[in-house]
Formats: C-alpha cells, structure tokens, sequence
C-alpha cells in the first residue's frame, strides 16, 4: 500500500480536476486534494517449487519452478507532485544590479497563475506492477558439474506514461503533464548456464541467454507510445569464466623455481546490440498532445549500409569528409527516412540496431611461499587482450549530420568512470603484487 505523498505540515501540493477530456477545461482543485486515490487490493503472492527427479549419485536431476507478483511504488511519478504550483516559481534575472529587475517573485497560496508547468496525476492512478515466471531443470554431470536450462518470463501491467498536453485557451497554464496508466512490457528468455567447481584446478562458469523484450516506451518520456522492442532488448548474450592452476611440471630445484604455481584467469563476454529509439519532430496530435512522431519509411531503400557503399554514401550527402570511412563499417542509411508531417510515423519503434560487443580478457598469476600462512601473488592481467573496437552511440536524430553513425567506442558511451577500465575500451594492461594471508 502506496499512499499518494504529502506533507504533515507546511504547503501541501495541487493537483486538477479533470472536468472533461480536453486540457482547456481544466482546473487548479482544492489544497489537500490528494495527488491520486490510494489503492489497498494490491495483494502479491509468490509460490515456489523444487523437485528432485532423479537421485542418482552425480547424475542428480532436479525441477525448479516459481511464479510470482511484485508491485512498484510509484513514488517516481508521485515526487513530481511537488514540481507543480504552490511550491516553485521562477523567473529569469536580466543583467544589472542584484536582486535584477523584476525580483524573483514568491510562492503564494493559493498560486497564482498562468503557470509555465502544471503536474498533475490520473485521479485513480494505481501500482504499477509485475508478474514473474520461470521453470528449470538442472543436470548434474559427474560430481563438480551442472547444467541448468532455464525459461524466465514476466508481464508487466499498469505501467506509468507521461504525456505532454497544450491547451491553447487554459487560463491556468499552456503545458500539463499527465502521469497515468495504460503500458504494458513482455519479456520471454531461454536461459542456459554451465558451471563447474574446482577441480583439478579447474573452475568455469558459462551463461547463455536468447530473450526478446516487448513494451510500449522503456522511458516515461514524449514519445508516440507504440508496442515495439524495449530500449533494453539484446536478443543473444554471453558470458563466460574460468580459473585455471596450470600442472606442475618438473621437480627438480629450477623447474620449481620456474614453472610452478602458476595459472590463469580468463572472462569473455558477447552481445548482439540495442535497438535505437530514432527520433524525428515533435508534434501536437488532435487531443493536444505532444508527441515526438517518430520518421517514415523511404520505400526502397536500404535500412542500413555497408562498407564501401556506406562510405560512399556518405561522402556524397556531405556526412563524412572525403576519404573518410564509417565508423565500425557500418551506418544507418539517413536516406531511409523521412520527417512526419502529422500523426505519427511508420517507421516500426526500436526497429533499428546499434553494434554488438565482445571483449576477452586475460590474466596471468604466480604464488610465491613466503610462510605457511603467507603469500606473494603476482598478477599480469590485459583487459580486451585483443584489442577489438567495440563501437558504443549511435546518433539517432534525423536532422543531425551524423544520424545513424557511431559516435564514440563502447567504452566512452557508458560514463560512470574512467574509458579505460569500462568494458569495450581498448587494450589495457596492469601489473598487480598482492599478499594474501
């Protein structure tokens, strides 16, 4: 249970009465209205299952099964609640002496319009919520390996949108913002995992995963909300790793010396690509609603281009200098679409892929015997041991002169920290000595 947020003391924030459909008629309701009515039915339970199949010693085999429902909270809609009137007004200061001419006016209660923005919620807006499904089998394969397959699903209800209204004749205010519900996300996966415990100095683990995400917009943002792939949806991806304590070869004084106590560290990781939101005008439909529209289809041309043709291409729209050559090879061909006039395109949402990835990285280690309980490891390590380009951005904006191209490595489109220690950088290498006692 999520009640609308409030406030025990001080202003408590407005929302609307929704007279009618059209934004023109609507109205600042009362202070102390609630910013939605609070739903108590959201009951979520959750049943799970293990069965043993088959007991034989090292040749185990056991069915898992759970399903389930979750709730969100909300609170990511409700926080905005105190964006709205009766809690921040601004107003620009022109240059000249502080505090500017006009000064910057107070909050009043009740506010006093016409507003710049007007956030306001669904009066019966409710929980967004999830429900869960997955069914295993997992084989045992001799005593230190297993092999899991695994189907996980889920269907999302009820999800937040936002939509973007421009009344024209509202004295309130010319821009409201509409949280409610009404999308709806599907997700289906076929799931496959390798494990191995150590032995013999060996330990691995594998994953494999086959998916396909479905919503109607993966963000609560301005855009025609059309049942497409989620902004998420990588269809293959794998990753793998494994520790290996190489055999001890020689026994004599120097091949101890040499070739003992060494071993390897190895991870790799593969991907297909994201799905690219493009993006075209921003309209206001019929119901004042504004939409980014999306872009036409050209008929007969090609969605994407290749190589040669692509630098050519290119060259020719003016997009790449000459001599220049598509980055990664490849480019989403800018003469495949076209702007939306009205209404919204035809172009299928997340249609259209960015790159795949994959990177291995590599390491090598040495125990030296200090003491019984303690050691010295030295450590080699090269992360994308390769140095395989993996291209992260593209441009997805119809208008830009570099719509549809690669405009940064993998590695310095995710942020966060330094390109160098993210995944898809280029060849990194580091030497590390650590005690471990």
């Amino acid at each position: 249970m999520n009640p609308a947020p409030s406030v025990t003391q001080g202003l408590r924030p407005y929302t609307v009465n929704f007279v009618s459909s059209d934004p023109n008629t609507w109205t600042l309701a009362s202070q102390g209205a609630p910013l939605w009515q609070t739903t108590w039915y959201n009951f979520a339970p959750r049943l799970g299952v293990a069965y043993i199949l088959r007991n034989a010693a090292a040749h185990e085999t056991v069915l898992r099964g759970g399903i389930g429902v979750f709730y969100d909270t909300g609170q990511q809609a409700g926080s905005i609640g105190f964006k709205g009137p009766g809690f921040i007004s601004a107003s620009t200061i022109l240059p000249g002496p502080f505090p500017g001419s006009p000064a910057i006016p107070a909050v009043t209660n009740p506010p006093v319009g016409k507003f710049n923005n007007v956030f306001t919620f669904a009066t019966h807006l409710q929980l967004p919520y999830t429900l869960q499904w997955n069914v295993s089998i997992e084989q045992a394969l001799g005593k230190s390996q297993a092999l899991t397959v695994s189907y996980v699903g889920s269907h999302a209800s009820r999800l937040l949108q936002n939509n973007n209204f421009k009344p024209t004749t509202n004295p309130l205010s010319g821009n409201f913002r509409l949280v409610e519900n009404g999308l709806r996300s599907d997700y289906g996966s076929l799931q496959m995992q390798f494990r191995r415990r150590l032995s013999r100095g060996l330990t691995t683990l594998a994953s494999y995963t086959w998916s396909h995400c479905l919503d109607y917009g993966s963000t609560n943002y301005d855009f025609g909300y059309q049942r497409g792939n989620c902004d998420f949806d990588v269809r293959h991806n794998m990753t793998a790793a494994f520790s290996y304590d190489l055999p001890k070869v020689g026994q004599n004084t120097l091949e101890k010396a040499l070739l003992h106590h060494w071993a390897l560290d190895g991870r790799f990781t593969a991907r297909t690509g994201f799905p690219i939101t493009l993006i075209g005008r921003a309209l206001v439909q019929p119901n004042l609603e504004v939409l980014h529209a999306g872009l036409n289809l050209v008929p007969g041309q090609p969605v994407y281009l290749y190589g040669a043709n692509c630098d050519s291409v290119l060259q020719g729209l003016g997009r790449l200098a000459p001599g220049q050559g598509c980055p990664g090879g490849r480019a989403i061909n800018p003469l495949a679409f076209a702007n939306v006039s009205s209404g919204l395109g035809n172009a299928p949402r997340n249609f259209t892929r960015g790159f795949g990835a994959w990177q291995m990285d590599l390491a090598v280690r040495r125990e030296f015997s200090i003491s019984e309980r303690l050691n010295l490891q030295f450590r080699a390590e090269a992360f994308n041991i390769f140095n395989h380009p993996n291209f992260g951005s593209i441009n997805p904006s119809l208008g830009s002169k570099t719509f549809g191209q690669a405009t940064a490595t993998l590695a310095s489109s995710l942020g966060v920290v330094n390109p160098l220690y993210q995944t898809g950088g280029p060849r990194s290498m580091q030497f590390a000595l650590k005690l471990v006692f």
